[in-house]
């Protein structure tokens, strides 16, 4: 039987179990060489719940801050209000048919907040708990770190630039304060104010994903891919 390379494998203890293998032999597998990489990366990493950063972000209008305990009922009043604008674009708008729903989303927002698992920020009026509508950073991976933007805008303050002025500023909290080496933002190709935003905002338009996901109606969908690195914003 030939020699194999040594490693840490998991595969190789199994082989050694199953006695596939002498216990001279040294053994590998290029799927666990990988695995192994990629637990020490993990392993040197320092957890994400013990990153710290600020819970709150100011823009010229807007206070951004991390969902609270009490935000459900300004937040059930602005997707009630947007629901028409909301639902063809968005499946989530569902789960929000009482003030009650839309609280446990809070709460489950603040927790995945504090987590560091999903970042998402409430948008307010400077001096006011009037909700704008929410930006946040999501699909996050902490190792590269690489973050993605949702957002979303209360239909009485589209077309005010709120969304553009909130992605702006999420986008240098995440290359800034997370160093985040990339940000996209994904949307439907259909969806043309979600790409104004993202074009206003200085991203780059990297491809399109044909019948990358189902929309609400069910039909397959396009989605658009643009990101932010810090050579581009450079």
């Amino acid at each position: 039987m030939p020699t194999l390379m040594k490693s840490g494998c998991d595969v190789g203890k199994v082989l050694l179990l199953l006695g596939q293998v002498d216990t001279g032999d040294v053994i590998v597998c290029g799927l666990e060489c990988m695995l192994s990489r990629a637990n020490r990366r993990e392993r040197d990493m320092r957890a994400p719940i013990l990153v710290d950063f600020p819970e709150s972000v100011e823009t010229e209008r807007l206070l951004m801050r991390s969902p609270f305990p009490g935000d459900g009922p300004e937040m059930y009043a602005a997707i009630t209000e947007s629901i028409e604008e909301l639902a063809p674009w968005m499946a989530w708008p569902k789960e929000h048919e009482t003030v009650d729903e839309s609280e446990a989303s809070a709460r489950r927002a603040r927790i995945a907040f504090l987590a560091r698992t999903e970042l998402r920020m409430h948008l307010y009026l400077k001096g006011t708990d009037t909700l704008v509508g929410v930006c946040g950073l999501q699909g996050i991976d902490w190792e590269v770190p690489k973050f993605e933007i949702g957002y979303w805008c209360r239909t009485r303050f589209a077309s005010l630039g709120y969304t553009t002025e909130a992605v702006k500023a999420i986008t240098a909290f995440a290359l800034d304060a997370l160093g985040a080496r990339r940000v996209e933002i994904r949307c439907d190709t259909l969806n043309l104010p979600s790409a104004r935003v993202a074009e206003r905002a200085g991203f780059l338009l990297e491809g399109t994903l044909h019948n990358n996901d189902l929309g609400t109606d069910g039909r397959p969908r396009d989605t658009r891919i643009y990101a932010m690195t810090p050579k581009q914003r450079a």
